[in-house]
């Protein structure tokens, strides 16, 4: 009697059939096994952080957070290793592997001017943000902390990068123009220069393209091979994905603690409902422009969105977002392996609205007054400044720390949003991984009419 009068949910047998879909769930989804590390590495690296739970002594807790990231480092280490062939060999297959040179031609053209579009709507939304809600008013002067007091190298590093950026940097127009051409191939590869090779890769498939198909089918084939081992490496360091978002997450919270984004909630909440803003122009984009359904569409990606969250890269994502776009979105091959490495290279939205929403939150800060054509002349800067930025974890900061230099904006300013920038680098990579894979779902659209036959895939 009392079983029949126990309340639906707690029937042993529904506990039981709900246990069970949750360990298939976990065994199954990719997705939800991000979601489950993500949960378990925020609580325990909160419980271990000297600004959190204290469960240990903050020396121990430091340890144990070396030892939780290792297979995180592992798995950024061993996508990082295989970046640069999988990016050139993609690229490469997208164009030539289809074997139509008015493909090329006609992707190219569009995806250009949509990637540059979106960069600048991205810009713009963020400037009309941080110009409205004012967050840098919430901050005053004598809180600013100097360079005395940073961590030892938290200003350094981004600056001498910056420095030596500008050293090597062409100084006018037509030398930066020339200098996207890789004229040593060796030295892009060192510098992990992901642009340059982008436009070497580019260049390559163009050239195949266009010469004989018998010519150009040991290239072709060279390409596939070196695609399928990468793939293959690719694969074994997904197997560690979810080890690594717990490992990494666990780490950053004993860092950093709960209450480390306190004193900066305004700037960090108006760069996050920035980035909610660029999410929702994205949907629009899928509805109107891809004519796909937005919910079904964030069902899709979700798996990408989740590791490029925990991961903050890019270029550790590109492998999933290409698969998600060719099985999940139903994109063609040849247009998914064009756009999402392409993208992963210049289509750096999320981190472009990031960039120009900390620089004008630190004039507001300082009391810098920009003009109308410094503004403008800032929001061209960041759209140039994002385009080519490595996918790589923390490399907004280097960037940020050089456009800073430029207006006039201290060293030390860069104190300010050191401290929060992990967890804005998380969301701005999510954003970014999703505006490549709305490209994909257009252009896929927009181009239907074009013959890809089956190439080297």
């Amino acid at each position: 009697m009392s079983q029949t009068n126990a309340p639906a949910g707690l029937s042993p047998v529904r506990l039981h059939a709900l246990a069970g879909r949750l360990d298939h769930l976990l065994r199954t989804r990719l997705w939800a096994q991000i979601v489950a590390a993500m949960i378990l590495g925020v609580t325990l690296g909160l419980g271990l952080s000297p600004r959190g739970g204290a469960w240990v002594a903050a020396e121990t807790g430091e340890i144990i957070g070396a030892w939780l990231a290792l297979p995180g480092q592992v798995f950024l280490a061993l996508i990082q290793m295989i970046v640069v062939p999988l990016v050139v060999s993609s690229i490469v297959l997208g164009i030539a592997g289809g074997g139509s040179a008015e493909f090329v031609r006609r992707l190219g053209a569009r995806i250009a001017p949509y990637f540059v579009a979106t960069t600048v709507v991205a810009v713009l939304i963020g400037t009309l943000l941080v110009m409205w809600l004012a967050p840098g008013s919430h901050i005053e002067l004598p809180t600013v902390p100097v360079a005395a007091e940073l961590p030892a190298g938290a200003v350094s590093a981004p600056a001498s990068a910056s420095a030596s950026a500008s050293a090597s940097a062409p100084g006018s127009l037509p030398e930066h123009i020339v200098a996207i051409i890789p004229a040593n191939p060796g030295e892009a590869v060192l510098n992990r220069a992901m642009f340059q090779l982008a436009v070497l890769a580019l260049l390559i498939a163009v050239a195949l393209v266009s010469i004989p198909a018998e010519r150009a089918r040991p290239i072709l084939d060279l390409c596939v091979s070196l695609q399928d081992v990468a793939m293959k490496v690719v694969g074994w360091a997904m197997v560690l994905a979810p080890a690594a978002v717990f490992g990494l997450l666990a780490r950053l919270c004993i860092d950093m603690g709960v209450g480390a984004i306190g004193g900066m909630a305004a700037y960090v909440g108006t760069v996050l409902l920035g980035l909610l803003v660029l999410i929702g122009m994205y949907l629009l984009i899928v509805l109107i422009l891809g004519r796909r359904n937005p919910r079904e569409f964030l069902r899709a990606v979700r798996s990408v969105q989740l590791l490029a969250f925990s991961t903050s890269s890019s270029a550790a994502v590109m492998p999933l977002s290409m698969t998600t776009a060719i099985n999940e979105l139903g994109v063609r091959p040849a247009v998914a392996k064009f756009i999402v490495p392409l993208g992963t290279t210049v289509n750096m939205d999320g981190t472009a609205l990031y960039q120009v929403s900390a620089i004008l939150f630190l004039t507001q800060v300082y009391q810098i007054d920009l003009g109308t054509g410094q503004l403008l002349l800032l929001i061209v800067t960041t759209v140039g400044a994002s385009i080519g930025s490595p996918g790589t974890p923390g490399v907004g900061i280097a960037i940020l720390a050089s456009i800073a230099a430029g207006i006039g904006i201290p060293a030390e300013g860069i104190a300010l949003v050191i401290g929060v920038d992990r967890i804005l680098d998380m969301c701005r990579t999510t954003v970014n991984v999703t505006g490549d894979l709305t490209a994909c779902v257009v252009m896929d659209r927009w181009l239907p009419d074009i013959d890809t036959p089956a190439g080297p895939s």
